[in-house]
């Protein structure tokens, strides 16, 4: 049976900072759709999202070859990747992995084989969510696209913090 991931060691603080962002539920903005139009081209797949993981959702600032904007966190991928934030999360072959293998998002629609999720860290430590990037067939990335994908989640990192007032300016 399928298990969702545990929640972040500091959900609460974790939640509070990505409200504090403002970002959920905001119109696309062609700065995060050009980062995952990069993702997908440099890792070569037909899925590319930056994703932000609310309590209950995950839901999707920029989306390539996803129709929905967003799903539920119990079926998510991106909860699990954030726990280790320091690291592209690498799933070749969902199917093959335990954690995934029943999941529904992988034994139906859109039928995810393999996953690649860059953890979106701000400088609190604390992550929002991923740069990911997934596939309907099993593979691998070499090490210079997972490195991209890392480099393109630190720049997505940028655009967000400039999303908070500076100290001194008042809103």
């Amino acid at each position: 049976m399928y298990r969702p991931a545990s929640p972040h060691p500091q959900e609460e603080d974790r939640l509070a900072e990505l409200v504090g962002l403002a970002i959920l539920d905001t119109l696309p903005e062609d700065d995060y759709d050009q980062f995952t139009r990069l993702a997908s081209e440099v890792c070569d797949t037909p899925i590319a999202l930056v994703s932000l993981l609310d309590k209950d959702r995950q839901w999707f600032k920029s989306r390539i070859g996803m129709d929905v904007c967003e799903t539920g966190r119990a079926e998510a991928f991106c909860p699990h990747a954030i726990l280790t934030p320091d690291e592209v999360m690498l799933v070749p072959d969902a199917l093959k992995d335990e954690r995934f293998a029943e999941n529904p998002l992988v034994v139906g629609p859109p039928h995810i084989r393999f996953y690649a999720g860059a953890p979106i860290v701000l400088d609190s430590g604390l992550p929002m969510g991923t740069l990911c990037v997934m596939d309907t067939r099993p593979r691998e990335l070499h090490d210079w696209q997972v490195q991209t994908l890392r480099l393109l989640a630190k720049r997505i990192v940028r655009l967000l913090q400039q999303r908070r007032p500076h100290p001194g300016h008042e809103a």
